[in-house]
């Protein structure tokens, strides 16, 4: 069985990763997940999965899989990352009300003994119901939107604004676990018993 490294402190990813029956370890990569100029949403997402993936490519055996991964929000063509603070979330969540966004986790998975670089994106949509400004920022407020892409959770009291998600909900979570199931397993990440 080969060990598996998450590259990503992410307690949602985390959760996903032990409910699909996974063992692991996290380590923590240190990536600027900034956007670059007039780079389209899947090559950010995917770039930044693969980035955060080599971030901790020196901490760890040539024989373990390391799992990095990104999501970004994407509506009107503009990504939406992680708020700065309460005002910008609040901002992010009337953007999607009453709208449907794009949900795109890029992933990355990395064998250095076996010479394995797999990369590639998912896409989810979904679609929030109207929202409020002053119920925007009383969820602001209570701090859950704040280290989340377009500022809502969807395993959380974020849940409440969505209406409809095709896809993967765990890719909008963060993690699309069904898409990386057989993928690790193929490269002889197994699930424990």
């Amino acid at each position: 069985m080969r060990a598996l490294v998450l590259a990503s402190t992410s307690p949602r990813r985390r959760e996903l990763l032990r409910e699909a029956g996974l063992r692991f370890q996290v380590l923590s990569p240190d990536v600027d997940e900034s956007a670059l100029a007039a780079e389209p949403p899947e090559d950010t997402a995917r770039r930044l999965a693969l980035a955060k993936a080599s971030a901790v490519l020196p901490q760890v055996a040539r024989e373990t899989c390391i799992l990095g991964a990104d999501t970004i929000v994407v509506i009107d063509g503009a990504q939406l990352g992680k708020p700065r603070d309460a005002d910008e979330a609040v901002e992010m969540l009337l953007r999607l009300a009453g709208r449907t966004h794009r949900v795109l986790t890029g992933f990355a998975l990395l064998v250095p003994a076996l010479g394995v670089r797999e990369s590639g994106v998912v896409e989810s949509f979904v679609r929030m119901h109207p929202i409020e400004r002053v119920t925007a920022e009383k969820y602001a407020a209570s701090g859950e939107p704040l280290d989340k892409a377009g500022a809502y959770a969807a395993q959380g009291e974020g849940a409440r604004f969505i209406a409809e998600i095709r896809g993967s909900r765990a890719n909008v979570i963060g993690l699309p676990v069904e898409e990386l199931g057989p993928r690790l397993a193929r490269l002889g990440v197994t699930k424990h018993e």
